[in-house]
């Protein structure tokens, strides 16, 4: 499920070689931590699909597109769908595989266009994408230009997802799927030119913690992507909900965007700014048929779409950018 030897050699060839040593230690160990079971079924499901590539690939594509629908015959495709579908929950998206369009969860195309315009030209640029999901954004990088794009996210299902993608790309640009959290990355790194951190620092017991984190990534005058849940409020207001936030138990702190900026600069970013505050709708996240479980339309209160189920401000998120 990993070329380890080729991620290894990546990652040396971009000065990380101290990480590729302690790199297949890692990932053999992460590979073995199939929580839930269900790794054979994964593997055997990626087995499953059709010898097919294809050049023909639009990483600019809002729906991330991989080949045409005229490129492979119907009993091809038809293969193509049931493995793909097999492999539900799909969260982050959209894509295109041969005309077989993934309506995902998010559409995480929005939240591209919001930033692409305002963030560091990524042509040529390392870039680690943390909480990559199953590698939407990884490959939107990708397409910018970027010379090399590592994510990582523990989930192994998004790992399979991923490479239920790359499976079909004849010229497979440098991104790469690590089964790892942050926690993972070596100390004081300072290798990476940007890093991005996307709808996860508020499922950190200790946010602080994972802004350092994320900084100890970044080469002198790196720039950092973040995007995360914020409340209204001043420098001082921060949301520590008792028990569930929209139905997750594992939402800690969400501040407030001008609480957001005093942690980074207390962490030692520069040149913070808040580039856009949207509150989440539910044309953005939803229920489709390849995620066929609760979305956000549930968690919100029914009579009243500004609060959560539980009262609380609904979802509102903020992109900020700071630099090392």
């Amino acid at each position: 499920m990993i070329a380890t030897e080729e991620i290894c050699q990546a990652l040396s060839d971009a000065g990380m070689a101290g990480w590729a040593a302690m790199l297949p230690q890692q990932i053999e160990q992460a590979l073995s931590a199939d929580r839930h079971g269900d790794l054979g079924r994964w593997r055997y499901l990626l087995q499953q699909l059709p010898e097919i590539q294809t050049e023909d690939i639009d990483l600019r594509a809002d729906r991330l597109r991989i080949g045409r629908s005229q490129q492979a015959g119907e009993a091809v495709r038809q293969d193509i769908y049931q493995t793909l579908r097999a492999l539900q929950p799909w969260r982050k998206g959209p894509y295109e595989l041969f005309g077989i369009h993934i309506d995902t969860e998010w559409r995480s195309d929005w939240k591209w266009q919001r930033l692409r315009e305002h963030i560091q030209p990524l042509a040529g640029r390392k870039v680690l994408d943390v909480g990559c999901g199953n590698g939407y954004h990884a490959w939107r990088m990708a397409g910018e230009g970027a010379g090399l794009v590592v994510g990582i996210d523990p989930s192994l299902l998004f790992l399979t997802q991923f490479n239920a993608v790359r499976h079909f790309m004849a010229r497979q640009p440098n991104v790469h799927f690590l089964p790892l959290g942050i926690e993972s990355v070596p100390d004081r790194l300072a290798a990476f030119d940007s890093v991005f951190s996307m709808g996860i620092l508020y499922h950190r017991r200790s946010p602080m913690d994972h802004l350092l984190d994320l900084k100890d990534c970044l080469r002198p005058g790196g720039e950092l992507v973040l995007e995360t849940l914020v409340v209204e409020g001043d420098g001082n207001s921060v949301l520590v909900p008792e028990a569930r936030y929209a139905k997750m138990r594992n939402v800690w702190f969400i501040p407030s965007p001008a609480a957001l900026v005093n942690w980074l600069q207390r962490c030692g970013y520069r040149n913070v700014r808040v580039l856009d505050v949207t509150p989440t709708r539910i044309e953005e996240q939803r229920r489709t048929d390849w995620m066929a479980f609760e979305s956000l339309a549930d968690f919100l209160d029914p009579n009243d779409h500004r609060l959560t189920v539980e009262g609380h401000p609904a979802p509102t998120r903020a992109l900020v950018l700071a630099t090392t």
